[in-house]
């Protein structure tokens, strides 16, 4: 019982420590952004504050009914770096 009570502490302090960690566009170069999504395939990245997204290399990385648009997003060096693509998809109500 001593032992399920501190894996449950630990497997809970590790998954809150990991949950906090995200990378910022804006503190890196815009080198190092768009290399993680070439490396990764698909990444999220925070853009800035409390702003994120899911960033990905290709097509294959997004669902079946979802199309890729050019991502470009603050680095440390540039005001609008292309890093790749986010996944978007056709809304009905856009297309009339």
């Amino acid at each position: 019982m001593k032992r399920l009570i501190l894996l449950a502490a630990f497997l809970l302090q590790t998954g809150i420590a990991t949950a906090q960690i995200r990378a910022s566009t804006v503190d890196r170069p815009c080198e190092a952004s768009r290399r993680d999504v070439a490396r990764n395939g698909a990444i999220v990245l925070g853009t800035g504050g409390y702003t994120y997204d899911r960033f990905v290399a290709d097509r294959r990385f997004c669902e079946r009914d979802e199309f890729t648009e050019p991502a470009f997003v603050p680095s440390r060096d540039s005001q609008s770096c292309f890093i790749g693509y986010r996944c978007r998809t056709s809304n009905p109500l856009w297309d009339r």
